[in-house]
């Protein structure tokens, strides 16, 4: 679907320029020659962006931005101007701007900024939604998410829900897999009975035994009385062994002899216990490079390995962030007893940019620390972890000739701010493009370090059109 686009400017010729030039890039543009008229059209119909001249006789674009963004805050505004001035951008921010432009309008600019202002509004739109979602999926510990991934997993779960066979759980630290072992617990005829876990690292080796088959009275010093052990607790229903790659070599042995007999032998007793239990594994190691290694036993991998549900990494999930990030916001803002609180575009775009190595528990984590620093009805970017915020794909190196010395990062981000605009002659425009920024985020930064931006420069290569005189 292309891209809804209304410019506005009291100059038709200038429109029939910006019109031609948005064409080129696949818009569906409408153009009106009257700040009033664009006003009523915003009233009844959706843009993705609106371009809007400064210079107007009827309504100067700065009041045009404000009474917008006071009716329809999710459209971006852009605003060109033929001053390019530090007053002018400053009054365009102040104002609710997305982002400005300078005549002539450079077609390649013009494009980049239309780029980001259109994926904004989609971003504003998804955000809307997510509340929804996240209500649809419910707050109890549910699988939430809508990529292809989760289905198919959700797909597997309610396939072997019903069926008594073992299955194991693969991925990577944080990613759900107890919830997995949960869902499927809930779907088999044994769901009315007790779902027991044990996370086979967190318990030392020499207590493993007796937690998972019991021990008689005596056995040891302090077993003043006899225990069950968690195969007979889960009788009924389903026993969950997390981290089962972490289980000692001997432990194995009694754990496959468990399996295949259906029988389990107390520590100290003298006769074996039977149980009904299905049982469900997991693991965030390569289990077949761990018996290559002599790390793990392959009859065992056989055993607990009827059924794989591999359960993918956050970073494979797409827009899942999102709606795994409102899920959490709304927790965690109950759990704080502060109001219903927004998660806002500019937060949606670093938690979709950053690969989350800790998965879905470093996003609980992040989101719980976030409602806890957020002053407002909303979270904002600063409130994430730096980590988050300033994670960049494509990270800069700095260059191996700056001093040895311990600088803050603020120190360090002037400094480079200052090397790239220096390197390309004052030009803010290549500059942000190079910094990863958009041009109303670096001239914050300038405003902040008292570094007056340059002109933005042209260049005289000659390379690059302008749209308008």
């Amino acid at each position: 679907m292309k891209d809804r686009i209304l410019v506005v400017d009291d100059d038709q010729d200038q429109c029939d320029l910006l019109r031609a030039a948005l064409v080129r890039l696949d818009c569906d543009v409408t153009v009106s020659t009257s700040p009033r008229e664009a006003l009523e059209l915003t009233s009844h119909e959706t843009f993705d962006a609106i371009l809007t001249d400064i210079g107007m006789s009827d309504m100067n674009g700065i009041e045009l931005c404000k009474r917008i963004i006071g009716t329809r805050p999710d459209i971006p505004v852009i605003v060109v101007t033929a001053h390019g001035s530090m007053e002018a951008v400053i009054s365009a921010m102040r104002a609710g701007a997305y982002d400005f432009l300078n005549k002539p309008v450079d077609s390649k600019l013009l494009g980049m900024s239309i780029s980001r202002a259109t994926q904004h509004h989609r971003l504003q739109a998804e955000v809307k939604q997510l509340r929804a979602d996240s209500a649809h999926h419910g707050t109890g510990r549910t699988l939430i998410g809508n990529s292809e991934a989760m289905k198919c997993v959700r797909d597997l779960i309610m396939r072997v829900g019903d069926n008594d066979v073992s299955v194991l759980i693969e991925g990577e630290t944080g990613t759900g897999k107890e919830l997995v072992a949960r869902g499927l617990h809930a779907a088999s005829p044994r769901s009315a009975g007790p779902f027991v876990a044990l996370n086979c690292a967190a318990v030392p080796a020499n207590l493993l035994e007796s937690e998972l088959f019991g021990h008689a009275r005596g056995a040891f010093t302090d077993a003043k009385g006899k225990r069950d052990g968690l195969f007979v607790e889960a009788s009924g229903g389903t026993l969950f062994l997390d981290e089962i790659g972490e289980m000692p070599l001997e432990m194995q042995t009694k754990l496959l002899r468990a399996l295949q007999e259906r029988v389990v032998r107390p520590l100290g007793a003298s006769t074996e216990l039977t149980f009904d239990a299905r049982i469900v594994t997991a693991t965030n190691r390569d289990l077949e490079r761990e018996i290559d290694e002599k790390r793990f036993r392959q009859d065992l991998f056989y055993r607990i390995n009827v059924v794989k549900i591999a359960v993918p990494p956050l970073r494979e999930r797409g827009r899942d962030v999102l709606i795994l990030a409102s899920h959490f916001l709304d927790k965690f803002a109950e759990r704080a007893h502060k109001g219903p609180m927004a998660l806002s575009p500019e937060v949606a775009a670093p938690l979709l940019a950053y690969p989350w190595p800790g998965n879905v528990r470093e996003l609980e984590n992040s989101l719980e620390r976030a409602v806890a620093l957020a002053r407002l009805d909303h979270i904002s970017a600063e409130d994430l972890p730096e980590r988050v915020r300033s994670y960049r794909a494509d990270s800069f190196v700095v260059s191996a000739d700056e001093p040895a010395e311990i600088i803050t990062i603020d120190e360090l981000e002037r400094r480079y701010i200052g090397r790239a605009m220096k390197l390309l002659g004052g030009n803010t425009a290549r500059a942000a493009e190079l910094l990863g920024l958009d041009r109303r985020t670096l001239y914050r930064r300038l405003e902040k370090y008292q570094r007056p931006p340059a002109s933005d420069a042209r260049g005289t290569n000659g390379k690059g059109t302008s749209v308008g005189p």
